[in-house]
């Protein structure tokens, strides 16, 4: 038969919160492995302290405790599978319709039972979340990280849980006031992937528990501004500075791109600022595959610094315009 929580922590059924937690710093500190080196049994009252301490500092699993007794963990199965009616104590569920040790006798087997077995056997682990921020570069070519996992749930032994010690980081936690093992995983990131993506990894969780399948590790990924290109769903946007002669004339441009190589741009004759040009396939990967486009907005762009001979040519287009207009209006 396990152990009373309450009588773990030396409290009563009703202690305050308060109570609990300052009946566990005493006892923690007492037990502590650091104040007791090698010796076992201390170290075994410290992990019990521990573990009734994660049950009763958390309302919700306190409450399911307080009626389920050491087996708390099902009681959302038990609840499910009709257990409203029976009575549970530190040894587990007792049925007041008789039947023993066995649950699902009050219930006549079939759901009930296969809710029951399943109830007492396999549970899965935790979920974990974990922000992921990438380059523009990165989420065009797909990337890869190393995330940290806690194997559950385990109060910090050196903070209590708080994450600080004397107003500063708890290094033991690491300020999370989560001391549970830490598991190193190396997931991939699809190219193409989109700014507030919720990607689900599955299996890549917390640890299940009685052989039970592990959590899955939900990475919220968002993009870092990038200097050049804005993103648009699948497409990219930049602009392009380009010789007013050039414009006026014609002829080629670079422009770059994510594929680490700069593309010839044509530039017809007489372009004006502000004209924008597509390159078909040069944007972002599509999920279901290609590419999407590359959308070049020229801006036109004077000598700087302007020489003698190129004011002159400006001075004289200007001249022959006004004189232009000035035939026109003596015409009208």
């Amino acid at each position: 038969m396990a152990n009373d929580l309450y009588r773990v922590l030396g409290v009563r059924r009703d202690s305050s919160d308060k109570d609990i937690r300052s009946a566990y710093r005493k006892l923690a500190r007492q037990f502590h492995p650091d104040v007791n080196p090698g010796n076992a049994e201390a170290e075994s009252r410290f992990k019990e302290i521990n573990a009734a301490y994660d049950v009763l500092s958390d309302s919700d699993s306190r409450r399911k405790y307080n009626r389920y007794g050491d087996q708390w963990q099902h009681a959302d199965q038990f609840e499910q599978a009709g257990g409203r009616g029976a009575r549970f104590g530190a040894g587990g569920p007792q049925s007041p319709f008789g039947g023993g040790g066995d649950p699902s006798a009050a219930f006549g087997g079939g759901i009930f039972d296969s809710l029951f077995r399943r109830a007492s056997g396999q549970q899965k682990g935790a979920d974990a979340e974990h922000a992921v921020r990438l380059t523009l570069e990165e989420a065009y070519r797909g990337s890869s990280r190393t995330i940290e996992v806690r194997e559950g749930s385990e109060t910090c032994q050196i903070c209590g849980g708080a994450g600080e010690l004397a107003a500063a980081t708890c290094h033991a936690c690491r300020g999370s006031g989560n001391a549970a093992p830490v598991r190193r995983i190396e997931v991939t990131i699809p190219a193409g992937v989109q700014d507030a993506t919720r990607i689900r990894v599955a299996g890549r969780g917390g640890s299940g528990s009685n052989g039970g399948p592990a959590g899955d590790l939900y990475l919220r990924v968002t993009l870092r501004p990038h200097a050049t290109f804005e993103r648009r769903a699948d497409d990219l946007h930049c602009d392009i500075e380009v010789p007013v002669e050039e414009a006026a004339l014609g002829g080629e441009v670079r422009v770059p791109s994510l594929k680490g190589k700069t593309l010839a741009l044509r530039i017809p004759v007489g372009t004006q600022s502000g004209r924008s040009f597509r390159l078909a396939g040069q944007g972002m990967p599509r999920k279901g595959g290609g590419f999407g486009d590359l959308h070049v907005r020229v801006l036109l762009t004077l000598p700087d610094p302007m020489s003698d001979e190129q004011r002159a040519l400006f001075e004289q287009l200007r001249a022959g315009k006004t004189g232009t207009t000035s035939e026109t209006g003596a015409t009208a």
